[in-house]
């Protein structure tokens, strides 16, 4: 049996379906490959960051200042740096998650010195009622909205009450915004307060993912200086000829991130269609690229549509949700669809399983 998406990761066979990276096939922005001075960028950077790149970003976020932005090693890192920070400012403490979550976020807060705890969404969303039950016992909640796996956007009107009670509460809200641009009904509700933590990564947006470039932005200076301290004793700068290329891609205009909006949008609706025509039960995705619908045995699914039919997808146990399983539809209509007939051709026998 397959035992976790470290199988899967940089798979790309010949003849292979894969459902399972959210690694977007759309072209990156070609302005992030012009004019690149490369024997200039191979020196030392700032901890923080180039200061253009923070520049830049800090045009993104009302009332920032270019100095609260720390330059990372993808989100991956901006999440990792952040949980030591609060171990270093407070100790071992809880974390909320909301479950289903982004299968990196227990390891990340087990691996800090934390102990996560979780609130279960209820279809994919937010239940205030439980999040507030627990939110007294954790020094910080992680929040990801647009969702990886469930594809979920939480309602405004959730996210301000969240604001409103952590402030009150003193609690770090850790935003994971990698999807912010990703969104198909609305504009993005950006989390604000003293101690909330943005995190996000140029990988979706401008299909940036091996340059391994994120951030973080905080008003709260102790913490931030804190992520300073510990980057400066592990991975130092981060790549600065891929900073300069994220620099880059800050310039490429709205209305093209709005194109590749529109195409995952289309996707979504076939993926959602394809799979409610096959007899699964599943949300629509209102942002990211992911579905997440229900089927038993979702372990034994994942091997065996692998094995015997050259299909990837993610289990959803991974991800706290077991008897689903996670498809991504960062692939082409066409890719989809033969992955689709495989699936249909795996289920001929199995149909209970979808009950």
């Amino acid at each position: 049996m397959i035992e976790s998406p470290a199988a899967f990761i940089g798979v790309n066979d010949e003849g292979i379906i894969s459902f399972g990276s959210g690694q977007p096939d759309l072209e990156p922005p070609k302005e992030i490959f012009e004019n690149l001075n490369i024997p200039k960028l191979l020196k030392y950077g700032l901890i923080k960051g180039e200061p253009k790149l923070r520049e830049a970003l800090a045009k993104e976020y009302p009332a920032a200042n270019f100095e609260e932005f720390v330059v990372t090693n993808g989100a991956s890192e901006a999440l990792d740096l952040t949980l030591r920070a609060i171990y270093k400012l407070h100790g071992p403490s809880q974390i909320l998650i909301c479950r289903p979550y982004y299968y990196s976020y227990p390891p990340l807060v087990e691996l800090a010195g934390h102990t996560p705890i979780y609130t279960d969404l209820i279809n994919g969303q937010i239940d205030l009622d439980d999040f507030t039950s627990k939110l007294g016992q954790a020094k910080a909640v992680i929040i990801n909205s647009p969702s990886n796996p469930t594809g979920r956007v939480e309602k405004i009107e959730t996210l301000r009450q969240i604001e409103k009670i952590t402030a009150e509460q003193g609690t770090y809200v850790i935003s994971d915004e990698v999807y912010k641009d990703l969104i198909y009904g609305r504009e993005n509700y950006l989390i604000q307060g003293d101690h909330v933590i943005t995190v996000n990564s140029f990988s979706k947006t401008y299909s940036m993912c091996g340059l391994r470039v994120g951030y973080l932005y905080t008003a709260d200076k102790e913490l931030l200086d804190t992520v300073v301290d510990i980057k400066t004793h592990t991975s130092m700068n981060t790549n600065v000829v891929a900073q300069q290329m994220a620099l880059q891609a800050t310039s490429v205009p709205k209305v093209i991130i709005n194109q590749q909006t529109k195409i995952w949008e289309e996707r979504r609706d076939f993926i959602y269609n394809g799979l409610k025509a096959l007899g699964f039960d599943l949300w629509q995705p209102e942002g990211a690229f992911y579905v997440l619908p229900k089927i038993k045995n979702s372990n034994q699914v994942v091997s065996e549509l692998y094995e015997q039919h050259n299909v990837i997808v993610y289990d959803g146990a991974w991800f706290g949700a077991p008897n689903r399983i996670r498809l991504s539809y960062a692939l082409d209509v066409s890719k989809i669809e033969e992955g689709l007939k495989r699936i249909e051709e795996y289920l001929k026998d199995k149909k209970d399983w979808l009950s």
